[in-house]
């Protein structure tokens, strides 16, 4: 079935290295690969099931949680210090929030400086003169960097405090983030309703 074929595959993916889709898929389970395996289920089920993205996070010193939404969104969570079940709660709070950076020292500077420039125009532009505009823009970069950063949000189970405020109370520092959605970076089509009709009509 499917969700024994996803069992194998992830008792598989525990011993992966670097995170390679092609190493999994050639890993043999009860005999056969899990790409032999996979085709001859496609094949008895009719549905295309696919492989697509391994991630893994962790080591020896450091802390992981892991929160999956829905079988939609899985999240795990990589701390220094802290527990299993704090990583968990701020992995809830990344599957909620979707959060693009985890520390303030992960945004790359082009992205802050293209954020600068655009926000610098629209200040210039509204005639308020450059003495200000250069204060202006450094508070609101500042509120840009705390919306974007995981440890700067207010954390999701409780307003009054950030992400980051609930790591420091216990004892733990934030080392970062994967979370996947099923489906994500597919090319969807876009087909042509009208033509698609129109081709049905036609008898195509």
């Amino acid at each position: 079935t499917f969700l024994a074929y996803c069992d194998k595959v992830a008792g598989a993916a525990i011993d992966v290295s670097d995170d390679s889709v092609e190493e999994l898929m050639g890993k043999e389970v009860d005999g056969e690969s899990l790409e032999a395996t996979r085709q001859a289920l496609v094949s008895k089920i009719g549905e295309n099931i696919q492989v697509r993205r391994l991630a893994s996070r962790g080591g020896e010193s450091s802390t992981v949680g892991a929160y999956v939404h829905m079988n939609r969104i899985g999240v795990l969570v990589e701390l220094e210090g802290g527990t299993e079940e704090l990583a968990q709660d701020v992995a809830m709070h990344v599957a909620a929030m979707n959060p693009p950076f985890a520390r303030v020292e992960d945004v790359p500077g082009d992205v802050v400086e293209k954020e600068k420039k655009f926000l610098t125009e629209q200040a210039l532009e509204s005639g308020k003169p450059e003495s200000i505009v250069e204060k202006m823009v450094e508070g609101r970069i500042r509120k840009y960097l705390e919306e974007i950063v995981l440890v700067s949000q207010s954390y999701v189970k409780d307003g009054d405090k950030t992400v980051g405020q609930l790591l420091e109370a216990n004892g733990a520092k934030m080392v970062g983030f994967t979370r996947l959605v099923v489906g994500e970076g597919i090319e969807k089509k876009v087909d042509d309703f009208a033509a698609e009709v129109a081709a049905m009509a036609g008898g195509n």
